[in-house]
Formats: structure tokens, C-alpha cells, sequence
């Protein structure tokens, strides 16, 4: 049985103020068309498929038309979790239609444990695949909250309250596990932050619980899981080392950051009780090209991307000292002119240098960080260091608690 697993597709996203529907549906169609040569029998996509609560009529229409694509493939199922950047209600008001045509959503944490498990079966019939659906867990799926609660309890509460969603799903599975004639794996989705995962700098990567408390630890998950199929992190990755647990990545770079790295979804195939895991590389749709230095250094660097004839997208990082003014912004412009090339971010390293050290006004949203303010400004007011991470920590919950306004509101 050979099954695919991908996660954080975040259709609509705008890179730098570019639309790139474009790249969406040349994925999406890769991804049909990779389904169908390679005979995957199961496709997981462990949330995040939109990247807002709110998507756009176009970026709906290229998620209708995939499902509507992958219906008339082989692949026997297909298992959709909800991600935090994901509307729940948007994601399961399709979701009786979308099952007749054998594709399962979990949009986010069901009542019962039970709801979140899947058994899936062959063609002949007989019990194939155990799926612990399991959607991104808000707080307040997980836990209550208590007035006058410190933030390293809120951190241990929510961790108990992941480690127990998870044991009770994985308690079902498992008794449908022992109903079955013969061995049935069983595959857990998620969608969070695994302790020591990497993200890459710009990535758009949410903080989902407090600062680094509720960072989830490989043992946390129970022992039965064959193969743990994880979204959020941008970048395809092992946790804690396990092989058997895997974050896929996002198939497109969400930044300049991820600029340089290899994207990929994952192939998991079990031969009896056997299991093999690959990355399968997903094509680059869209060049990116980071050029950082000097302006002897970025003018011959764009002049070396013009000949080659690039159509990628720039990032500009300036490092020297000299002063930058609007000529010299409309001399790098016209560097690009007559060439596929466009130049979607420049940043002067100086500048921002300047403005955290100095506290300066003159910075804009496109500058800096809201994190990088907060932490600045600690510095500023001379705040001891032994209360900046508990600082750090309540600004990372508010931050958090901005970001899911609209989903509470909906």
C-alpha cells in the first residue's frame, strides 16, 4: 500500500504582493499527475491548505478542482486536516459530499475521539488503513482556562490536554486495530509544533501555543502510531530523529529563506509489516534568488542573472555603509528592465541594525518583525533579563490570540 503525505499548501498566499495562483495549480496538477504514475493508494494533507481563514474565490476553485481531479485517479482515499491557518467550518461544509467520493475531512476536533478515526479499506473490501485524523487542537479544544493561571501552567495544561486528545484517539485506534481479521497500520496526523523542528527565517511559521512551552516532545505520542504525519513547519524534517515521524513541508517556499531548499512530499509504503519512507522532490515552479553585499556585489549579480536569462524572483540584502537614497533604489530597478527578472524585496541591513539598536520611529511593517520590536524594546527599558522570557511568552500568547480572532469569530 503506497500512501502520500503533504501539508501546508497554502493556496492564496501572496508572495511579496505576488499573486501566484499560478505555481498553486502547477502544483496541485504535479501532484495529480505524480499520484497517478506512481499508483498512491492514499493521499494525506496534514493542514494548512489555505493561507487564510478567508480564501479567495480562486484559490477555492483550485482546491474544488484538485478534489475533483483526484476523484477520478486510483487513489482510493484522501484524508484533509484542518491547520491553524484554516477555516474549520469552511473546510467540513463540504465534507458529506466530499465523502461519497471516498475523501475524508476533519476540519477540527471532533466531540468524540472516535469521530477523528478512520478505517479504510481495499478494493475487495477488507481493512487496509487505520487513520487518526487528528486536526490542529485550538486552546480551546484542549483546555479550560483558569483566572490567575501563570504561563508555565498554561504551557503544562496544554501540552496534557495534546498528550491526552492523542491518547484517547489512539485508544480507538487501537480497538479497531485488535477487531481486524489480520494487521491494519495505523497512520496519526497533526498539525503543531514538534520540540527541535527547524523553520526558516520569513516562513510565516505561528508560534500555535505559548512561546516555546507547548512545544511537543516525540514521546508525547503513543507507541501504536506506525507512521506520524505531521504539517505546519515549512521545512521537510524528522522528529526528534524518528524516521517513522515526519513533517513534509510546504511543496512551495513561503520565503526568501526557504530559497535554497529542496521541497518534497513524502512516499510511505508498507509491504506487510515493513515500512519504507522517501522524500519524493517536488518541482521548483518559481525561481527565487537571494543576492546579499555590496552594490558592486548586487549589480553584478543581477547582471549574471540577466544573461543567463532567469526569471527569478530577487531579494536584495545590502550590507555597505554607504547611504541609500531613491536614486540608487531606481538605479537597482532599472537593472532588472528588459528581463524576466523582478526584484519583490530589498532590505537594507544597515538600516534595520540602526532602528533595533537605536529604537528608531522610521521603520515600516515591511522592516521588521513584530517579535523583533517586542524584544527590542525589553532592551530599551532596561528590563532584567531574568523576566524576558516570561515576557516573551505573553506576547507570543497575544500575538497568537490576534491571529485566531477571525476563526473565533466566524
Amino acid at each position: 500500500m503506497k500512501i502520500l503525505h503533504t501539508a501546508d499548501w497554502h493556496i492564496g498566499q501572496q508572495f511579496h504582493k505576488r499573486k501566484r495562483y499560478g505555481e498553486f495549480e502547477q502544483f496541485l496538477a504535479w501532484l495529480v499527475d505524480k499520484i497517478k504514475r506512481e499508483c498512491f493508494e492514499v493521499l494525506l494533507v496534514a493542514g494548512d491548505i489555505f493561507d487564510t481563514s478567508t480564501p479567495s474565490n480562486r484559490a477555492q476553485e483550485l482546491y474544488n478542482n484538485f478534489i475533483a481531479d483526484i476523484a477520478k485517479t486510483d487513489c482510493r482515499h484522501v484524508v484533509v486536516t484542518g491547520g491553524n491557518h484554516d477555516s474549520p467550518s469552511l473546510l467540513n461544509a463540504q465534507r458529506n459530499i466530499f465523502k461519497l467520493l471516498k475523501i475524508h475531512v476533519v476540519g477540527s476536533a471532533e466531540l468524540s475521539p472516535k469521530d477523528e478515526v478512520l478505517l479504510l479499506h481495499d478494493p475487495q473490501g477488507k481493512p487496509e488503513l487505520i487513520v487518526c485524523a487528528v486536526p490542529y487542537l485550538r486552546d480551546r479544544d484542549i483546555r479550560k482556562s483558569e483566572a490567575g493561571e501563570s504561563i508555565e501552567a498554561k504551557g503544562k495544561n496544554l501540552m496534557e490536554g495534546i498528550r491526552r486528545h492523542y491518547a484517547e484517539v489512539c485508544q480507538e485506534a487501537e480497538k479497531l486495530q485488535k477487531e481486524q481479521p489480520h494487521w491494519v497500520p495505523i497512520i496519526a496526523m497533526g498539525h503543531l509544533f514538534a520540540a527541535g523542528g527547524s523553520t526558516a527565517e520569513g516562513d510565516g511559521v505561528r508560534e500555535l501555543y505559548v512561546g516555546s512551552l507547548a512545544h511537543v516532545h516525540a514521546d508525547l505520542f503513543p507507541s501504536c502510531i506506525d507512521y506520524l504525519a505531521l504539517g505546519h513547519l515549512h521545512s521537510a524534517q524528522k522528529v526528534g530523529g524518528h524516521a517513522h515521524m515526519r513533517y513534509s513541508g510546504s511543496p512551495l517556499p513561503m520565503s526568501f529563506g526557504e530559497a535554497d531548499q529542496e521541497k518534497e512530499v513524502i512516499c510511505v509504503e508498507f509491504i506487510d509489516k515493513q515500512i519504507a519512507i522517501e522524500g519524493l522532490k517536488v518541482p521548483a515552479f518559481q525561481a527565487l534568488k537571494r543576492i546579499r553585499g555590496d552594490w558592486e556585489h548586487i549589480f553584478a549579480e543581477v547582471e549574471k542573472e540577466k544573461q543567463s536569462g532567469s526569471q527569478a524572483f530577487l531579494e536584495v540584502v545590502y550590507t555597505g555603509g554607504e547611504f541609500v537614497d531613491l536614486a540608487m533604489h531606481h538605479q537597482l530597478e532599472k537593472s532588472v528592465e528588459g528581463s524576466a527578472l523582478a526584484i519583490l524585496k530589498f532590505d537594507n541591513a544597515r538600516k534595520k541594525e540602526r532602528i533595533l539598536s537605536e529604537g528608531a520611529s522610521c521603520a515600516s511593517l515591511d522592516d521588521l518583525q513584530p517579535l523583533d520590536v517586542f524584544k527590542s524594546m525589553l532592551e530599551k527599558e532596561s528590563v532584567p533579563d531574568n523576566q524576558h522570557a516570561d515576557l516573551v511568552a505573553r506576547f507570543c500568547e497575544m500575538v497568537m490570540a490576534l491571529n485566531e480572532e477571525d476563526l473565533r469569530q466566524e
